[in-house]
């Protein structure tokens, strides 16, 4: 039996699945790996750490059926900025998606270098988050350690070039760098300009489903796999996970709800939302999506539970929730700042409007709410290119049958949640699958291997209510910003 193999390889742990040609998971396996925060605002890892968890990880996944494996596909963390010098050496930490050290530069380039400038050059503006902006920092204020650079890489394509030696990325996380052309797939020579370096510092281009190489034999060896495992480029986490959910054709959407939060919305065709205020990028099945990206959502519940209310269980705590489209109390979700809509880094969260008699249950409610609003925020934008009345849900918040009935309400919208939820590991896997053959296309994969489990639908009263809520929640933003500006 052919196995293949899908990496998912996240901020605070691989996740490592394999899985038969018909969709079935055999085994899975994760293994945790630390974050560091030199600063506030900072948020770093070794890319070493990764791969010694990568590793550890697939001797215990193949353990008994290496010799089966056929394929092996990755969805990753984006942005993030792996740097190595000509010894192929790790020059510094990974400067991860989620760290703000760049809203200078990215200042400097939403407004010197333009925001229409940059729009026409990779059809995005400048986030934090951004691996551009992190490529100027690190020019400016480590110019020694800028010097040394020779190749510039994404989290995940750091795993396939030390299982591989092949120096690649695909075209939906080399989207998120802020380099490419997204729309012509390609690298942008302006941009390139821009951040002080050269072509050759950037690994070759692929779509998702091209098999970049095979496993370097004493790699191979020491993992306990064959030698001629094809490699597939993979994708972004959230392009992964897109194919995991079946979004992959034409005004398809698939929200997320994870340590982030995001709007995934397939187009066919390339477009661009008039203000930048969602991220067009490449789609892993060669098309292209829209996606609206905010920083902290299923976060948002893991902070309040574990860290401020002392611990206990998510399920207690919800289950104290009786009534719903009634709460006085928002949360404004911007615990490490904001990206979509907003580009704000230095925003902070909020509770607003608590009184005497608040109870524990509205402060958990606000805050399922407030992220759900905030997903709102990207999905009103999202419509004005055309109707989205149904989406797909995952992510460990996907897992809350309220949250799934909070977000259908204020979404006026069908949720839909999957038999299988693996996230970007599913979709890693699928790619592995279509690399190898098994599958004509992605899109003829996720036909049948994508199967829906539950729908959450809307319902009149309640979305009257939150209507009205939500119009509350927008005036919210405009009117705190300011407190946070440095």
């Amino acid at each position: 039996m052919a196995y293949y193999i899908g990496i998912d390889l996240g901020t605070s742990a691989v996740k490592m699945i394999m899985m038969t040609a018909c969709g079935d998971i055999v085994r899975s396996v994760s293994k945790e790996y630390p974050i560091y925060f030199p600063q506030t605002g900072w948020s770093e890892q070794d890319p070493r750490d990764w791969w010694r968890a990568v590793k550890e990880g697939m001797k215990e996944l193949v353990a008994g059926d290496g010799g089966e494996v056929r394929g092996i596909s990755f969805g990753g963390q984006m942005h993030g900025l792996v740097t190595l010098d000509e010894h192929d050496e790790v020059i510094r930490r990974a400067i991860l998606w989620n760290d703000g050290r760049s809203a200078p530069q990215c200042e400097y380039l939403n407004g010197v270098i333009g925001k229409k400038t940059l729009s026409s050059y990779t059809a995005n503006i400048a986030f934090a988050g951004f691996t551009a902006p992190k490529i100027l920092w690190m020019r400016e204020n480590e110019p020694e350690l800028f010097s040394r650079i020779d190749k510039i890489m994404l989290p995940k394509d750091y795993i396939a070039y030390m299982l591989t030696g092949s120096f690649c990325t695909d075209m939906s996380d080399a989207s998120g760098m802020l380099l490419l052309d997204v729309e012509h797939r390609r690298w942008s020579r302006e941009m390139l300009d821009i951040v002080g370096i050269t072509e050759s510092m950037l690994p070759q281009l692929y779509e998702s489903s091209d098999v970049v190489g095979t496993v370097l034999p004493s790699v191979a060896d020491e993992i306990g796999i064959n030698r001629d495992v094809c490699v597939i480029a993979g994708a972004g986490d959230n392009a992964a996970a897109a194919i995991g959910t079946g979004t992959v054709r034409d005004g398809m959407c698939n929200i997320s709800l994870g340590t982030s939060g995001t709007v995934f919305i397939a187009r066919d065709k390339f477009s661009v939302d008039e203000n930048n205020a969602l991220h067009s990028f490449a789609h892993s099945n060669g098309k292209y999506h829209l996606m609206g990206c905010m920083l902290s959502a299923a976060s948002c519940e893991r902070w309040l539970v574990k860290n401020i209310l002392g611990g206990g269980s998510y399920d207690d705590e919800e289950n104290a929730i009786k009534t719903l489209g009634e709460n006085r109390v928002f949360f404004l979700p911007y615990l490490m700042g904001e990206r979509s809509p907003h580009n704000d880094p230095d925003v902070r969260a909020m509770y607003i409007g608590m009184s005497m008699d608040t109870t524990r249950a509205d402060i958990v409610a606000a805050t399922l709410e407030g992220v759900s609003f905030a997903l709102r925020d990207s999905i009103e934008i999202a419509r004005e290119g055309g109707g989205i009345v149904r989406s797909t849900i995952c992510g460990g918040g996907a897992k809350s049958p309220l949250w799934c009935e909070i977000t259908a309400n204020i979404l006026n919208m069908e949720i839909v949640t999957l038999e299988k939820e693996e996230g970007p590991a599913f979709g890693a896997a699928i790619l592995a699958a279509v690399g190898c053959g098994e599958y004509r296309d992605v899109e003829e994969a996720a036909d049948k291997l994508i199967a829906h489990k539950h729908v959450y639908r809307p319902t009149p009263e309640l979305v009257e209510k939150y209507d009205e809520r939500y119009m509350h929640f927008k005036r919210l933003y405009p009117a705190i910003k300011e407190l946070y500006k440095s």
